[in-house]
């Protein structure tokens, strides 16, 4: 039967022609995209480097450092956990700076239990506080990792991993594979590893510089579609020249008549306090919003507030809908021709992203330590905001069909949903421009009538 199916097969095409079909089926069946993209951070990544420090009779020693080389993106709590397959029968003997979740299997051993016996073992941050005793640098802080652009200091996690039963030498050992990163949960893909340069070490006399004896880097890049099934976050817009408010799109992240019950509380509720507490259990990754057309955890509102003869000035507001999450070292990135032209800006901090060269409209926004860096739970305080000054550019300024207003916004790295381009507030047309002066011209007419005729009556009354 199957000689009969290609045999007709070949009868419609050439050969030739089938052989390259064939050959491109097998290609995009067995392509695997490992890779995302982001066209504000178009090279941001989590890199993960595997230095082998040392050889053990049974193994080597480890240390696994992640760097965070995202521009904007970060890692809050609970934190990253990292997995992996191992390619033989390798065990974990002991750990420093991390731990494994499970220990797994270790009944074959007589004495000396490895740390972990799993074949595929999930590795997660010690929480801060951990004794120093079992700390590296760069370790314990919960599996939280700081952005590159917002603090290259704190976008770096390390731990120490001591692997037994496993090569002795560069040509013995086989790399780990299959791996995973959750930050905390899913979004990320990370590609094989691959084995580069040795990394180089300088002693603490800065005086010699020492090496590993291997290493292998794995790159993981990060997907919104993949992290998460609807948005996280919408754009609200208004203007000081439109009295229209335009809301975010209903039904952004979620219908109210559609999720499951229970996944919004309305903020007059009497049992709100009782609700929210109850459903912490549920954990803090799924969302518990305030109910609102929109549904969204995060709404972002920008405000074009004034128009000065050189400046224009933005007001923005950060509101969080989220009864189960605060979010901590948040970020906001913002796409505008104006923000090549910042002149000042109040109670928050900035820094220009310059993705592609030549091009200067992106800023990345965040708050200032201990002041309002901190993004707490919706309710009262579950907001921050900030304006901006911009200077005008005079050959492209203009308030004309919503150019005020941002072309991209993201909120923790996630793309905030905007308006339809129609809806936004725009300019009153010339007709209205125009029913207006007539308007407070007729009033002006009447207000002047009315005091000529008030002073007339006052002359004649003291005549």
């Amino acid at each position: 039967m199957e000689q009969k199916v290609l045999h007709g097969i070949g009868s419609l095409v050439p050969r030739g022609a089938f052989a390259v079909l064939l050959l491109l089926l097998f290609f995009f069946s067995s392509f695997t995209s490992t890779e995302a993209y982001d066209p504000l951070d178009p090279t941001g990544n989590i890199t993960i480097k595997w230095d082998v420090i040392s050889w053990t009779p049974d193994g080597y020693l480890a240390v696994v450092t992640m760097y965070n080389f995202q521009q904007y993106r970060h890692i809050q709590s609970p934190g990253w956990s990292l997995g992996w397959t191992w390619a033989k029968k390798e065990v974990i003997w002991n750990m420093m700076g991390s731990q494994t979740t499970e220990q797994g299997d270790c009944s074959k051993f007589k004495a000396g239990i490895p740390h972990c016996c799993k074949k595929d073992p999930t590795v997660v941050d010690l929480l801060p506080g951990t004794p120093y005793n079992q700390q590296i640098a760069n370790c314990c802080k919960g599996g939280v990792l700081n952005s590159w652009g917002q603090d290259p200091s704190s976008a770096v996690s390390s731990f120490q991993i001591s692997v037994g039963s496993a090569g002795t030498t560069n040509k013995t050992v086989k790399l780990p594979k299959n791996f995973t990163l959750k930050a905390p949960g899913p979004g990320y893909t990370c590609g094989p590893a691959k084995v580069v340069k040795p990394t180089t070490f300088i002693t603490s006399d800065k005086r010699r510089t020492t090496q590993a004896m291997m290493t292998w880097n794995i790159t993981c890049t990060y997907s919104q579609f993949l992290a998460q099934k609807t948005p996280s976050c919408c754009v609200s817009l208004s203007s000081f020249y439109n009295d229209t408010v335009v809301n975010c799109p209903t039904c952004t992240c979620g219908c109210q008549n559609k999720t499951e019950s229970g996944s919004c509380v309305e903020p007059n509720s009497p049992h709100l306090a009782s609700v929210v507490s109850s459903s912490s259990a549920k954990g803090a990754n799924t969302p518990l919003v305030q109910c609102t057309s929109h549904m969204c955890p995060i709404r972002v509102h920008w405000h074009v507030k004034l128009n000065y003869k050189e400046y224009w000035r933005v007001k923005i507001t950060i509101t969080n809908f989220n009864y189960r999450m605060n979010y901590s070292q948040w970020n906001l990135v913002v796409q505008h021709p104006n923000l090549d032209n910042i002149t000042q800006l109040f109670s928050f901090q900035y820094k220009s992203l310059t993705p592609y060269e030549g091009l200067n409209d992106t800023s990345m926004l965040w708050g200032i330590k201990f002041y309002n860096d901190f993004l707490s739970s919706a309710g009262p305080l579950g907001n921050v905001q900030s304006e901006i000054l911009l200077r005008k550019d005079k050959s492209t300024f203009t308030f004309d069909k919503g150019w005020a207003f941002p072309r991209r916004i993201y909120f923790n790295g996630d793309n905030c949903v905007m308006p339809p381009p129609d809806a936004y507030p725009w300019l009153p047309n010339a007709k209205n421009i125009e029913d207006i002066i007539y308007s407070l011209g007729a009033l002006y007419l009447s207000l002047l009538h009315q005091l000529v005729k008030d002073k007339v009556l006052l002359i004649v009354k003291n005549a």
